[in-house]
């Protein structure tokens, strides 16, 4: 069989898997810097902030288990190991930020190198004729864009 469980050729979906794995990385990282925000913020806005950081990292959770599960329906494998992560994100890790302020400016950079990643699946997909993978990042692309504009705002 050249095509896989919807339809798809196989040997045009190894590209689209091998960039989605590698957005599944820069979620998972991006993930637990905002957890970690969410743990250590301090300040005169921890109170919005930490709410608002659990509310991101919720969505981010939901966003993960979509795209490995999207993997999986265009016959590849989600990556699952954190040295695997580390190895394809785009995102690094964010480690010992405290201030409210540069958490903010955390969750932007990170949401920055989603969109930016999105936008290059969003190609790769549309180029193997996969709307459902492509449909899926824009729509995060759609929701990012929007978080960016929001935090940058909560900068001046």
């Amino acid at each position: 069989m050249s095509t896989n469980q919807i339809g798809l050729e196989k040997k045009d979906m190894t590209a689209v898997i091998n960039k989605l794995n590698d957005l599944l990385s820069s979620y998972h990282i991006f993930y637990i810097n905002v957890r970690g925000y969410h743990w250590n913020v301090k300040g005169e806005h921890f109170f919005s902030l930490h709410q608002q950081f659990e509310e991101l990292y919720t969505n981010l959770q939901i966003q993960i288990d979509e795209i490995a599960e999207r993997v999986l329906t265009l016959g590849g494998t989600p990556l699952h190991a954190y040295s695997d992560f580390a190895q394809h994100s785009s995102i690094k890790e964010d480690k010992g930020v405290f201030n409210g302020n540069d958490c903010v400016r955390g969750v932007v950079v990170g949401l920055q190198a989603l969109i930016e990643e999105q936008r290059g699946m969003s190609a790769v997909a549309e180029e193997a004729e996969d709307q459902g993978t492509a449909d899926l990042v824009d729509g995060y692309v759609q929701e990012q864009e929007k978080l960016v504009w929001m935090y940058n705002a909560f900068l001046g």
